[in-house]
């Protein structure tokens, strides 16, 4: 079920989200294209610039790089630890995403500007992730952590 979005709308409030932007190091990015003008590029790019690993998630990318990153076909895929699942992907596809992130033990589920789902945040913090919706990483960031 989707959750209609306003501003303030988070379950992880500002003190645990500098938190866990100043502790995470690897953070895959659900939906990430190779196309530069697309917010996801951008945002992770940012993400990457400011010292985090960012890993691909991208079923149609998959034997390519973005980001010079190899790219994976799902969560379930990637053979590291991840800290934060970065997700630009529509609401109504994000209870899948948070049922993975739950499988590969993430610390976060983290949904984009413009991205709610109650579904989802219930799954996430069912399975002991924290959750953050409709926040754009970058941005919370810059405004938190620089």
């Amino acid at each position: 079920m989707s959750t209609e979005i306003e501003s303030s709308e988070t379950l992880a409030g500002p003190d645990e989200r500098k938190r866990i932007l100043e502790e995470a190091k690897v953070i895959a990015v659900v939906g990430l294209s190779d196309n530069p003008w697309r917010p996801g590029h951008s945002v992770s790019e940012y993400m990457q610039d400011a010292g985090y690993e960012v890993i691909p998630v991208n079923p149609n990318r998959v034997g390519k790089t973005i980001l010079g990153q190899q790219v994976y076909a799902s969560l379930l895929d990637i053979p590291k630890r991840v800290d934060i699942v970065n997700v630009f992907r529509p609401e109504q596809v994000t209870p899948p995403i948070a049922e993975q992130a739950v499988a590969i033990d993430a610390k976060v589920l983290w949904l984009q500007l413009g991205i709610a789902n109650d579904e989802a945040a219930r799954i996430a913090t069912e399975g002991g992730l924290a959750v953050v919706m409709n926040r754009c990483i970058s941005t919370e960031h810059g405004r938190l952590v620089y």
